[in-house]
């Protein structure tokens, strides 16, 4: 029983500590998180808490991080783009 307990504390253990923590915690990963930016576009937002908190805690997990996308911040490149909600009005034709 004591045995059994002991090798799922140390699998439990191992799992926590290979995984990432913006994988696991960061929620769904949008198409904005996993689209590289094109040139000319800014870079995107990284979250701060889950880079530290994957330095700190298992530095190869910012490699999983980084390649899922999930490390970006899920509102896209930061940008927002302007919304046009009334028409230009042209002038009559003569």
């Amino acid at each position: 029983m004591k045995k059994n307990l002991f090798n799922a504390l140390i699998a439990l253990l191992i799992t926590c500590s290979l995984s990432s923590c913006a994988t696991v915690f960061g929620g769904k990963v949008t198409t904005a998180q996993r689209t590289p930016p094109a040139a000319g576009e800014p870079t995107r937002p990284i979250r701060a808490v889950a880079l530290i908190a994957d330095i700190i805690l298992f530095w190869p997990g910012l490699i999983v991080d980084f390649a899922t996308g999930a490390i970006y911040k899920p509102e896209g490149n930061g940008v927002t783009k302007p919304v046009i909600t009334e028409k230009i009005a042209t002038p009559p034709a003569k």
